[in-house]
């Protein structure tokens, strides 16, 4: 078995040290557990709103976030996907998932593909779509595939990881609606994010984590929560609501290694 805590943040916009004392404050709320992976929200340490994010880049090594989440990953013996941060390399900025060991060190990274520009996304007009392979890290306990957001539209990068090894799959997400929705639309689109998440799950034979981010950034936007992760078998093991917290999830691994072995779905077009 291994142990995922799945963190879901409610930032203060522009805050970084205070959003990063608060997964501090989560993480060691749950050191007393089996913790082998720890899942940080896209933008967690500033927020969604443009001003929070984009006045401060970090570097291509993660800035401040890095710098104290590796005192934290050694601090609790924990491996982090650090959310996702906006790095500057050169004059482009990137949105940049870290992966962190238990021993503090930065082991990989990688960059947004697929940045969201529909229904008045603007996410491509100040970031340059990655151009990093995608990734999938070894850890010492599995191999961790990563993803960013709306990367959970495009099955063809997941295939890709699942090639590549990944028995789980990670997608730091700022999933987010208009408030204008009616109930009904705002039920209809929750549950089409929970279909995605299933979907990914399942198609891949891996274990499905999306940390996503909790409140209200803008008067008309507010992030819906949900933060989930689903088995291989497309069965949803834990799914937060829409505000911020924090879940413990146990899983097993022997179950993606023996479908990876009956199952070879990777190779099969």
């Amino acid at each position: 078995m291994a142990g995922i805590l799945n963190i879901q943040l409610n930032p203060v916009l522009g805050d970084k040290i205070k959003n990063l004392e608060t997964v501090n404050n989560y993480i060691e709320q749950f050191s007393g557990k089996n913790l082998d992976l720890v899942v940080l929200p896209e933008f967690f340490s500033t927020g969604i709103h443009d001003d929070s994010f984009l006045n401060v880049p970090e570097d291509t090594e993660g800035g401040i976030v890095t710098e104290i989440l590796s005192e934290t990953a050694k601090k609790f013996r924990v491996n982090i996907v650090c959310g996702s941060v906006i790095e500057r390399d050169g004059e482009k900025l990137y949105n940049t998932t870290f992966v962190l060991n238990r021993q503090g060190e930065i082991v990989g990274k990688y960059r947004k593909i697929h940045l969201y520009r529909f229904f008045g996304g603007n996410e491509h007009t100040y970031l340059e779509p990655g151009n990093l392979p995608p990734a999938v890290i070894e850890l010492d306990f599995a191999k961790v595939g990563l993803s960013i957001c709306f990367d959970i539209k495009y099955p063809l990068l997941y295939k890709n990881l699942i090639q590549k090894g990944a028995e789980i799959i990670v997608s730091p997400s700022a999933w987010s609606a208009l408030t204008s929705l009616k109930p009904k639309e705002k039920e209809d689109f929750a549950n089409c994010w929970r279909a995605m998440n299933i979907c990914r799950a399942t198609e891949s034979l891996v274990y499905f984590v999306t940390s996503n981010l909790a409140g209200r950034p803008f008067p008309f936007l507010y992030s819906i929560g949900n933060s989930m992760i689903t088995n291989p078998y497309g069965v949803v093991e834990s799914c937060m609501d829409e505000n911020e917290g924090a879940v413990f999830t146990d899983i097993d691994l022997k179950t993606v290694r023996d479908l990876k072995e009956s199952t070879p779905i990777a190779f099969i077009e």
